[in-house]
């Protein structure tokens, strides 16, 4: 199988997974009772979505058992200390977690830099990762975690956090079943603004925003279109006064018969509310605007399904937290209910991408 063609049936593979879970059969399997809970922990309190995973691994209760938490930086520890996520939770070592008896998962949550090396060592310890995103800064040390998590037969899920939304879920779906015919283009936004205090920690890395926040969709740029044969950066600096932060951000990827843009910013007013993905077709268009919560309208050229010919509003289920469907998701495969989504060479493919269009080295 193609690589292309490999990571487009992944792709509808999660969304067609979203889409059976608002039918009513899929409703009352989920109220029945999972077979086990999965035993997890989470090392790292650092990432910027540290907090929102450990509170979607608390809520989740018949999902998850929540063993303890990790965070070897005193400072750190004391801040996450403080908040209400954190409370009452069990502050162990490193070792502690990895050697709790039927541990079976762990949510890598530390600083970038530290990502790749801590995941390895939990790999090496014989858990299953939920591992944030950015995938570090070298694409080999992160293609040895994922050899050996394979080796292994352990899962790693990325914290890439559109993969659940339904906006995207209802896009993946339409692209795999040819509603839109041939993609020739994707334009993808994902911005904001950072206050001063905020950009000195995103300086340790050349890519800047795009390194940072791009990843996101660009993860979901290769569900659609796979991995891009050329991608072009455009790194711009819109604050030499103040630090060398990438804060205006382009990549250009190119493909076969398509381009595709992205776009990130830290300097934009109320970027939020203009974050975009839109995919058009010889036959119809999606466009995702804003992201969160998630608002689409679809262009068709005929009628698809219950979709008529034109410009229309997609009603989107709403989604529990912007965590809760990846996690839950997580048990299932762990607990072999599921296959995962988005197989290694997905996420590899993202990885060096994301390198390409942050202007950082691949090798």
């Amino acid at each position: 199988m193609q690589r292309r063609d490999f990571l487009r049936t992944a792709a509808h593979t999660a969304a067609a997974g979203v889409a059976a879970a608002g039918s009513p059969l899929a409703r009352a399997a989920s109220a029945d009772p999972p077979r086990r809970r999965v035993k997890v922990g989470q090392i790292g309190t650092a990432h910027a979505h540290a907090g929102g995973k450990m509170d979607a691994l608390r809520r989740l209760t018949d999902q998850y058992e929540v063993v303890g938490v990790v965070e070897p930086d005193a400072a750190l520890r004391e801040a996450a200390q403080r908040q209400a996520v954190y409370r009452d939770l069990r502050w162990m070592t490193e070792p502690e977690l990895l050697d709790t008896p039927g541990l079976q998962a762990v949510a890598v949550e530390t600083a970038v830099r530290d990502l790749i090396p801590t995941a390895a060592r939990c790999i090496a310890a014989g858990m299953h990762l939920h591992l944030d995103k950015p995938a570090g800064d070298s694409l080999p040390a992160f293609q040895r975690v994922l050899d050996d998590a394979a080796r292994q037969r352990l899962t790693i899920q990325m914290g890439y956090m559109f993969r659940n939304n339904p906006a995207f879920q209802f896009c993946f779906r339409a692209v795999r079943e040819g509603w839109l015919g041939d993609v020739f283009e994707v334009h993808a936004v994902i911005s904001k603004k950072d206050p001063v205090s905020q950009r000195r920690r995103l300086t340790e890395f050349a890519g800047g925003t795009m390194f940072e926040l791009g990843c996101h969709v660009i993860d979901a740029v290769v569900a659609v279109l796979g991995k891009p044969e050329r991608v072009t950066p455009f790194l711009r600096r819109t604050r030499p006064d103040l630090d060398n932060l990438a804060d205006n951000t382009l990549a250009v990827l190119e493909y076969p018969q398509a381009t595709c843009t992205v776009r990130s910013s830290l300097v934009e007013v109320e970027g939020g509310q203009r974050r975009q993905f839109v995919v058009c077709g010889d036959q119809g268009t999606i466009d995702i605007r804003p992201l969160e919560p998630p608002a689409l309208r679809l262009a068709l050229q005929q009628p698809r399904s219950a979709f008529r010919r034109g410009y229309q509003e997609v009603p989107l289920p709403k989604m529990p937290g912007r965590y809760d469907d990846q996690l839950a998701e997580l048990a299932k495969i762990i607990r072999g209910e599921m296959e995962h989504p988005y197989p290694p060479e997905h996420d590899l493919a993202v990885q060096e991408t994301v390198l390409h269009a942050s202007g950082m080295p691949v090798e």
